[in-house]
């Protein structure tokens, strides 16, 4: 009976330990398991900063000698301001002057890129013009009354901002086309609508408009003209990113005057432009972005004018 009592408290004591090991090795257990399942990769977030001019924008205004001194200016030929036209053809002629320093609007064939005139149809975004010597065709145009604006441009989309160079008029179109029905197919050819060019003829540079309207807009009050970002940017291109934008009838704080102009990128905090001239971001990720550009007066009010002073304008980032 004494050996009995004698092994009973180590029994006891043994089986304590066996238990407590058990739970312990449990608990270790679930905590891996919590641990290993709670593990998120965290979302790739954006953070943009300015940078100074791409060394590559830097090595092109070398190779081009005096153009980017030059002041061009445009004067619009046709269409004539107030003009009625029948049709929903809309040709487009521009006279090109000033000093020029070697500049001049031609598509290089191998590069497909060169010195072009930015041709923009109520506030839709900009087509680029490099044959000046033939019409810019802007086709299917709807009826109504329509504003057309025109700046002349680098390669890379920097517009000139010489006094001259922005052109605007107003006219209106009688018998307009149907954005549903293109006189053109995806390679330029021209197909049977209304007043489109006979198919015989070789594709002048232009583009089918889709449905658009201009607002009242007043020539004598500030007016920002949408420029850059625009459309895709892949690889080398992808980063930085340069804004631009055309200004009339204001001038920035920078600049001596009272305005500024707010940049909003996918909704983040706003960020200002106090110096009418471009800007390069850098930081982009992939995907599809918002643009916002808007004028801004000394209060910090958005300034209306037709509803331009405010677009915005979705861009696509594709990096390797």
């Amino acid at each position: 009976m004494s050996t009995y009592r004698k092994l009973l408290p180590l029994s006891l004591a043994m089986l304590a330990c066996a238990l407590l090991f058990i739970s312990c090795a449990a608990g270790n257990s679930d905590n891996a398991s919590t641990t290993a399942t709670s593990t998120v990769t965290p979302p790739v977030t954006q953070t943009l900063a300015v940078v100074p001019r791409p060394q590559k924008i830097l090595d092109m205004m070398k190779a081009r000698g005096e153009q980017d001194e030059a002041n061009p200016s445009l004067k619009i030929v046709s269409p004539a301001k107030d003009a009625v036209i029948n049709g929903s053809k809309v040709e487009l002629k521009l006279d090109l002057s000033g000093d020029l320093k070697g500049y001049m609007p031609h598509k290089d064939p191998a590069s497909g890129k060169g010195n072009h005139i930015h041709v923009i149809l109520d506030n839709q975004p900009y087509e680029a013009y490099y044959e000046l010597g033939q019409p810019f065709e802007l086709r299917n145009v709807v009826a109504g009354k329509h504003t057309l604006r025109v700046f002349p441009s680098r390669p890379w989309h920097e517009s000139y901002k010489d006094v001259g160079a922005f052109q605007m008029v107003t006219f209106t179109v009688k018998g307009g086309g149907d954005a549903a029905k293109p006189t053109t197919t995806n390679s330029g050819q021209t197909v049977a609508n209304n007043n489109s060019s006979p198919a015989t003829t070789a594709p002048r540079e232009g583009k089918d408009f889709p449905a658009s309207t201009a607002g009242e807009v007043d020539s004598a009050k500030p007016l920002l003209t949408y420029s850059r970002p625009k459309g895709e940017y892949k690889d080398a291109d992808a980063d930085p990113i340069m804004i631009d934008f055309w200004l009339t009838g204001a001038k920035l704080k920078g600049d001596g005057g009272e305005y500024r102009v707010r940049y909003i990128v996918d909704d983040a905090e706003p960020k200002f432009i106090d110096k009418w001239e471009p800007i390069w971001l850098s930081g982009w990720i992939n995907g599809k972005h918002t643009v916002r550009l808007e004028l801004l007066d000394k209060d910090g009010k958005p300034v209306e004018n037709g509803g331009y002073n405010t677009t915005s304008r979705e861009i696509t980032v594709v990096k390797p």
